[in-house]
């Protein structure tokens, strides 16, 4: 679909049940339809170098793909495929009548106010929740899909891929950027280099797995019981992963909250449950997972400072863009003596 047909699909589509609320959010690959009581993802008709949802086939897969990789941890929330026709002009979702043009995912809609990462915000978030969090990951990493086969020299690109924002980041953030992109870079290759063996080994005991692939605040519900939801389907490279670069992104997350402590317990509690980072090399590498996700943070911040045409929200992604790079920057002082 492209935007007008979903702006027709608001105002007077036909939906599989009636709603007083049809409110769009829109994101730089999907357009969710925020409903009553239910949700619905429709994708976006796009293609890059790390997803293509370029064709209506390719569409109906990822809703498929999306619908059963989270099932795997979510309950009751992701609930079916369903076709969407152009029928006289308008729109519908569901039924058999019509042309078909594109696929929507149907999930459950959620109270907002139960997403971790508005609980934060609210200092709404207990030792408790973290510790049934900690569980809930856990046991999903020991259950999932063991990766055996995987490069994990990938993650020395993604970490790289930083540098083709330094030009633009320059100039409203300043040359202080610069510095640490340059440092930062030239530290990861030199820490990937040293511990090449490492993730080697950690290749082959077991800890790539089929993970979530986006886990963060964002991603989670409390209700109280934890509920991620909206892990990464249109690449697996994404999702297959470290175990301990899947819980650094959450930590991490915390970290920039200013809530060391519940990334401290999560950790803590995680480890003991799932012993996945077992001495102090491991640890430190679990660190460096840390400025790897600040890095990835910092990067999608300053895309979207770019593409923004709303000089509030740019200025607001130019200081988050600030942050994670401070951030990542404090992560790597901290390794920064081998």
């Amino acid at each position: 679909m492209k935007r007008n047909q979903i702006d027709k699909l608001l105002s007077r589509g036909i939906l599989p049940e009636k709603s007083l609320q049809r409110d769009l959010v829109e994101t730089h690959i999907s357009w969710v339809v925020l409903c009553d009581r239910f949700v619905y993802k429709i994708k976006k008709p796009i293609k890059y170098s790390f997803l293509d949802f370029s064709t209506l086939e390719l569409r109906k897969h990822f809703c498929q793909k999306e619908l059963d990789l989270n099932k795997r941890f979510s309950k009751n929330i992701y609930l079916e495929v369903l076709p969407i026709f152009q029928v006289r002009g308008s729109y519908t979702v569901g039924g058999n009548e019509g042309i078909l043009i594109d696929y929507a995912l149907k999930m459950r809609k959620l109270d907002p106010e139960k997403q971790m990462d508005v609980l934060l915000s609210e200092d709404k978030v207990s030792v408790s929740d973290i510790k049934n969090l900690a569980e809930s990951i856990a046991g999903f990493h020991k259950s999932t899909e063991v990766i055996y086969k995987k490069n994990v020299w990938d993650v020395k690109e993604k970490f790289n891929a930083l540098n083709e924002e330094k030009e633009f980041l320059s100039e409203p953030i300043g040359l202080q950027s610069q510095r640490f992109i340059d440092h930062a870079i030239q530290f990861s290759n030199t820490f990937l280099n040293k511990n090449s063996a490492l993730l080697e080994t950690r290749l082959n005991a077991g800890f790539f797995r089929d993970c979530h692939g986006d886990l963060h605040t964002r991603n989670i519900f409390l209700l109280p019981e934890p509920q991620p939801f909206d892990c990464i389907e249109f690449n697996d490279d994404y999702r297959q992963i470290d175990v301990l670069n899947e819980v650094a992104f959450l930590c991490m997350d915390l970290d920039a909250a200013g809530r060391n402590d519940l990334s401290e317990i999560f950790i803590a509690h995680y480890n003991h449950l799932f012993p996945a980072m077992r001495n102090e090399a491991e640890r430190r590498l679990f660190t460096y997972y840390k400025s790897y996700r600040a890095n990835v943070r910092a990067k999608v911040n300053s895309l979207r400072a770019q593409s923004s045409t709303d000089s509030i929200a740019k200025t607001k992604a130019l200081a988050e863009a600030g942050k994670y790079l401070l951030l990542m920057e404090n992560y790597i002082k901290s390794l920064d003596d081998f």
